[in-house]
């Protein structure tokens, strides 16, 4: 099941970054990356990880998150500066949204790389008070605080210089209170994964034994 949320991880982190180029409008108030309807699931991945596999085991998932991100980074800076072929038309639109990809995705290492890991600091550290119980609490805790953080450095970095401040303010605020919203919802997912994912350690435990049993007689 680890393999499957670290795949489930990089993959998400990966897409957001391609979709953070878009953005969209909630009716007049609200403007957003589309990227946030992608990113806001990884956080109840590695508070899953965090749960059932420990500190570490969310931190190197974190980790690869990060190297994956910085090759794709170098990717497309190769891909936007090799020679288009004669016949190829969009180079110039294939720069304009890889060259701002770049630019997004730069900004989501920096604020990826600090809001994970609060998010996997605060929930350890609640879970050493709780231990096992009040899940929701530190489920909560912890995503809500990390995706201010994340938010805010994230917004600033990709889109500072672009727009007026005032619309930068606005989409921190409104992208925030969107992840908040979707982090109060997405408990009940994180109670199913844990479930899980503690159900597959169990059965393997059980496998083992077993095994060792017969290898014994």
């Amino acid at each position: 099941m680890l393999l499957y949320l670290n795949g489930a991880f990089v993959g998400l982190l990966i897409l957001s970054n391609i979709l953070a180029v878009k953005l969209f409008s909630i009716g007049e108030w609200a403007v957003l990356p589309a990227a946030v309807i992608v990113y806001v699931f990884t956080f109840p991945i590695t508070d899953t990880i965090a749960e059932v596999y420990g500190k570490e085991a969310a931190r190197q998932t974190v980790t690869a998150g990060f190297v994956t991100q910085l090759c794709a980074l170098a990717f497309i800076f190769f891909a936007i500066h090799l020679p288009s072929a004669p016949f190829f038309a969009d180079q110039a639109s294939f720069e304009t949204i890889f060259s701002a990809g770049f630019r997004v995705t730069l900004a989501s290492l920096v604020s990826y790389f600090i809001s994970q890991n609060l998010d996997v600091t605060i929930f350890h550290k609640l879970k050493q008070r709780h231990g096992e119980s009040k899940l929701w609490v530190r489920n909560n805790a912890s995503t809500m605080t990390s995706q201010l953080v994340d938010t805010t450095i994230f917004i600033t970095i990709a889109f500072y210089g672009t727009m007026p401040t005032s619309a930068l303010l606005g989409m921190i605020a409104t992208q925030y209170l969107f992840k908040w919203l979707v982090a109060a919802a997405d408990t009940p997912l994180v109670y199913l994964l844990v479930k899980l994912c503690r159900r597959e350690l169990q059965s393997g435990k059980q496998i083992y034994n077993h095994q060792k049993t017969e290898a014994l007689h």
